[in-house]
């Protein structure tokens, strides 16, 4: 079916955290909201009725796991990323930030420290000092808008972690990873004894021809040494429903992270994520595609119309996910004068650039999964904001 990505949905009142939680977020609901880091898109249409089917049954006990759930992801990842995975390594979680706090929490000890490469979601941060872990920082390196990794100072810095957190692809920088970027990282990991995490929860919105290498394909010996963080969540824009996939090396290390849920009792899907996961994957694709078409026309139209009408901010068009770096340091702002701009002067709740690299100063992330409408009115309110500062 042609899916109607244009439409414009009324989120509010819908308990949406990113329009509810606007006035606890940034003060005022009077903002177009471009952060948190969901879609506004209605998700695939064999979804939606499976999952009315489901609320029509009328009885949402205590929900088994079919085997046919766990088939519907793995043959996913081969289908689409090449990747047979080992049923038997597999487990489910709530999702993947909680997958990650639990690893952090499991396999290492207070005072350990964990390296992430900023900037980086900032949940990395919290789910590393929540447990009285160090974070150290691998900043990577820009130069004429490219990021990449500054590897003396990643194995430099390697001889000191507990844990690498990877993200793959990358958030908020939307980096597909080459195969030759990963097995480096994950070869200075193994040398010195460092579990490596690999996120890859955005590995689905891949464009422009880029490839998703999971990280436990990029060699036998590699996939021996990964955990790797999976789910259909963002793809098919179903966080709500709090679901994720972990994979592991060895039993051992899964037999350790399943002890740690099941001591919490808590190791059941919810009785909609069950369903609608599990179409997702074997059902999705058609609406996926789509997607990815719409989201590639948003970022051809930021970054056109930021050359053209607002060539002071110069966003960084992702080869993954549909989050967009905005370089604003030609405003000449410091990070709380330009967070109060956008929120007072321009009316958009963005997410704050140095969120996710606390050295960072003069960036803000832009949620592009939304309509081209709502895009086009937040950028012109941008543009009359910074029409009106050169004034």
């Amino acid at each position: 079916m042609k899916y109607n990505f244009d439409e414009v949905i009324d989120r509010n009142g819908n308990r949406a955290a990113k329009y509810d939680e606007r006035i606890k977020k940034f003060g005022t609901a009077d903002v177009i909201p471009l952060w948190v880091a969901d879609m506004d898109f209605k998700t695939a249409q064999p979804i939606i009725d499976g999952l009315k089917a489901k609320a029509e049954e009328g009885i949402w006990g205590y929900t088994s796991r079919p085997d046919s759930y766990f088939e519907a992801i793995l043959n996913w990842q081969e289908r689409r990323n090449g990747w047979k995975i080992d049923k038997s390594l597999v487990s489910w979680s709530l999702g993947v930030v909680p997958a990650l706090s639990a690893i952090v929490k499991i396999f290492s000890q207070p005072g350990d420290k964990v390296m992430i490469q900023t900037p980086v979601y900032s949940e990395f941060y919290d789910v590393t000092e929540a447990w009285g872990r160090q974070v150290v920082e691998n900043q990577l390196v820009e130069k004429d808008g490219v990021w990449t990794v500054d590897f003396e100072d990643f194995e430099k810095k390697a001889k000191e972690v507990k844990i690498f957190l990877l993200c793959s692809p990358h958030n908020p920088l939307g980096i597909v990873w080459t195969r030759e970027q990963l097995q480096k990282m994950a070869e200075i990991c193994i040398a010195n004894n460092v579990l490596m995490v690999s996120d890859e929860i955005h590995s689905d919105l891949i464009f422009h021809g880029k490839k998703h290498i999971p990280t436990a394909t990029v060699t036998e010996e590699i996939g021996k040494h990964i955990i790797s963080c999976i789910s259909g969540t963002k793809t098919f824009n179903l966080a709500g429903l709090q679901a994720s996939t972990t994979i592991f090396p060895n039993a051992e290390i899964k037999n350790k992270f399943d002890t740690f849920w099941m001591n919490m009792d808590i190791h059941r899907n919810n009785a909609f994520s069950s369903v609608a996961m599990e179409i997702a994957f074997n059902q999705g694709e058609e609406w996926l595609e789509q997607l990815l078409e719409y989201l590639d026309g948003n970022f051809e139209f930021i970054r056109s119309y930021c050359a053209e009408n607002i060539p002071q901010i110069k966003p960084n068009i992702p080869d993954a996910t549909y989050l967009v770096w905005l370089d604003c340091r030609a405003l000449g702002m410091d990070n709380e004068t330009l967070r109060k701009f956008m929120i007072e002067k321009a009316g958009l709740g963005l997410n704050e650039g140095y969120t996710f690299g606390r050295s960072l100063s003069g960036y803000m992330r832009l949620n592009a999964a939304c309509p081209r409408s709502v895009l086009e009115k937040a950028l012109g309110q941008l543009k009359s904001a910074i029409d009106n500062l050169n004034k």
